[in-house]
C-alpha cells in the first residue's frame, strides 16, 4: 500500500465530509499504519470484508469519525462487540480526550486490537476480553457513553449495552439503513432497561460516484437498569424484551 496514495485519498475524504478540521498530520499517520496492518493481519484474523484501501477510508474510518461530533468531551465510553477495533481504534486516534474500553468475546479480535492500540501507542485505549452479559457486573453504569456498530438489532443490543451506562449517559448505536425500524421495534426494551425514548439520526457518508447513508440511534440513559439486566444471552437472543 502507497503511503502518499493513502494519505492523499484519506484527506480527500475527510474533506468531502466536512470533517478535515479533526485529521491532524499524526492522525493521518496513525490510519495509514492501523490500515496497513489491517490489510496485512486480515486473513490470520478474519476481520473485514473490505480490503480496498479506499473502501477502507470511507466505510470505515470515515463511518466511524462521523461518530465522534456525537461524543462529548472528556468522557469515558465503552465500544461493546469492538470486533476489528471499529468504531474504537479510529475514536482513541482522533480523540485523545476520551478513555475508551473495547469489548469483545473473541479473543484473536481482542488481542489483534490490543497489539494494534499497542503498535499506535494508543494510551487512552483499553481491551478487555469476555462477554458483556459476564462481565457488566463489574463496570456496570461505569461508562458515559456505550457505542456498538452493527453488532445486533436493538433491542439485544439495548439490553447488553444499558448496563454499562450512567444514569444521564447514552447509547450510541450505529445501524445500517434500518435503524428507525430497529428503534421502532425496541421501545419497551429501551424503556424497560432505563433508557428513555430513542431517537434515528442520518449519517450521510459522501464517496466517490455515491452518497451512503447510514444511522445512528441514540438512547439517553434516565433511570438506572434493573438488577435483573442484561439477562444470559441465550435468554436474550431466544425472547428479546
Amino acid at each position: 500500500m502507497d503511503k502518499s496514495t493513502f494519505i492523499s485519498g484519506l484527506n480527500r475524504a475527510f474533506s468531502q465530509n466536512g470533517i478535515s478540521r479533526m485529521l491532524t498530520r499524526e492522525a493521518g499517520e496513525k490510519f495509514f499504519l492501523m490500515t496497513e496492518r489491517l490489510i496485512t493481519e486480515n486473513e490470520k484474523y478474519n476481520l473485514t470484508a473490505i480490503r480496498e484501501p479506499e473502501k477502507i477510508i470511507y466505510l470505515h474510518l470515515v463511518d466511524c469519525a462521523l461518530l465522534s461530533p456525537l461524543i462529548p468531551r472528556g468522557v469515558a465510553v465503552v465500544d461493546i462487540g469492538c470486533g476489528a477495533g471499529f468504531p474504537s481504534l479510529p475514536l482513541a486516534i482522533l480523540r485523545d480526550d476520551i478513555k475508551i474500553t473495547a469489548l469483545d468475546a473473541t479473543a484473536k479480535r481482542t488481542a489483534y486490537v490490543k497489539e494494534t492500540a499497542a503498535m499506535l501507542r494508543l494510551e487512552n485505549l483499553t481491551v478487555v476480553t469476555g462477554r458483556a452479559e459476564d462481565i457488566v457486573a463489574g463496570m456496570r453504569e461505569s461508562f458515559d457513553i456505550a457505542v456498538s456498530r452493527a453488532v445486533a438489532e436493538m433491542r439485544i443490543m439495548s439490553e447488553l449495552a444499558l448496563p454499562f451506562v450512567r444514569v444521564g449517559g447514552q447509547l450510541l448505536a450505529m445501524k445500517g439503513n434500518r435503524g428507525k425500524y430497529e428503534l421502532s421495534d425496541a421501545k419497551r426494551a429501551i424503556a424497560m432497561l432505563g433508557g428513555r425514548g430513542g431517537e434515528c439520526l442520518d449519517i450521510k457518508i459522501s464517496a466517490p460516484g455515491e452518497v451512503i447513508e447510514h444511522t445512528v440511534i441514540r438512547v439517553r440513559k434516565e433511570t438506572k437498569t434493573p438488577a435483573g439486566y442484561p439477562r444470559a444471552y441465550a435468554q436474550i437472543s431466544k425472547k428479546p424484551l
